[in-house]
């Protein structure tokens, strides 16, 4: 298993309501992107553990936010 690091950026995300505060990961390595509604730690790595089951190689990474 891989380690891959990830850009954070924070977006604004259509919401049930309008334009809600969220973040998006991109892996550094092929440029997939998840996004999560909020910008707590939580979202962040709902983020990263999507990019894993959503990862287009099927290769089961383990995916960090970039420092």
């Amino acid at each position: 298993m891989a380690r891959i690091t990830a850009s954070i950026e924070e977006v604004e995300l259509d919401g049930e309501f309008g334009l809600v505060a969220g973040v998006a990961a991109t892996c550094n390595k092929c440029d997939h992107s998840t996004e999560s509604f909020g910008t707590e730690g939580g979202s962040i790595r709902r983020c990263l553990v999507l990019l894993r089951e959503e990862c287009p190689g099927k290769e089961g990474n383990f995916y960090m936010e970039e420092e």
